[in-house]
């Protein structure tokens, strides 16, 4: 029988949950190595003008040490990464990995991307990390624990609770949103919430789990991009779901929110007709 997360034992989520701070220490040397160096540079992913999805050496260097990490202990677990092809899970458990998820922050030598690392079984992920290396914090969540570790020390990840809209901080990465139909329905959210702010990748959802924001509304996103996010908000209390109310896990249109009563606020507006 494969492995599920509530048959995990004490001490293999244990060990799960430490094999995930691993690979988050083997990607920040390579992670760092190349920010805000002198002349780094990206390719394109959308090389024949359909905007610009860029991609570093960093980026390359860190999913390959994680992905050369989990070939040597846990060879059986299937791999989910942004860079390089899937391996086929044959243990029913599969890490979900985005070395460097903000790219364009990153070139831009801001420190809000991060390196993602999720573990999910059949029913989607249930561990996750948020991990900064730049700042050293790392944000964890799934398999009973929910914490921040970075300078000022350890501390619990709690999801903020309930207030209205009306006094809400809602986040998103592009202004633009997605089409001109999942702009407008930002739009129709952000016209009700108390402040509204933009650029923030990954580090926006950890600022959801440990709660100072209250809603991060996006589209177009890859499973990579939501998997970790998704279990660690999930861990501190929050609701993460696609735009209808449903799993969010293979992405897309993704709502992330402190609680149910703010959820269900933005969740009308966004399915509002124009």
């Amino acid at each position: 029988m494969k492995p599920h997360r509530s048959t995990l034992a004490t001490e293999e989520a244990a060990a799960l949950t430490a094999l995930a701070e691993t690979l988050a220490d083997v990607a920040r040397p390579h992670a760092l190595a190349h920010f805000r160096s002198a002349g780094l540079d990206a390719d394109n992913k959308h090389a024949h003008g359909a905007g610009f999805d860029p991609v570093t050496a960093a980026d390359r260097a860190a999913e390959t040490a994680i992905r050369a990490h989990l070939e040597a202990v846990r060879p059986e677990d299937g791999v989910l990464g942004e860079e390089f092809p899937p391996r086929p899970s044959q243990s029913g458990l599969t890490w979900i990995v985005d070395p460097i998820d903000g790219t364009r922050g990153y070139l831009s030598g801001t420190p809000t991307w991060g390196v993602l690392i999720a573990l999910a079984d059949a029913d989607g992920p249930f561990l996750g990390v948020i991990d900064q290396p730049y700042i050293g914090e790392r944000f964890l969540g799934g398999l009973g624990q929910a914490r921040v570790t970075g300078p000022t020390g350890t501390a619990p990840l709690r999801c903020r609770a309930a207030r209205p809209l009306a006094e809400a901080i809602l986040f998103t990465t592009f202004p633009e949103v997605g089409t001109l139909s999942e702009a407008a329905a930002f739009a129709r959210v952000a016209a009700q919430a108390r402040l509204t702010r933009y650029g923030m990748d990954c580090y926006a959802y950890a600022l959801v789990a440990a709660g100072q924001v209250d809603l991060v509304i996006e589209a177009g996103l890859n499973p990579y991009d939501i998997a970790a996010p998704l279990a660690v908000i999930e861990a501190a209390g929050g609701i993460v779901t696609d735009w209808q109310g449903g799993p969010a896990a293979a992405g897309g249109q993704v709502i992330a929110a402190a609680n149910a009563a703010v959820h269900a606020e933005a969740l009308a507006l966004l399915n509002t007709a124009a």
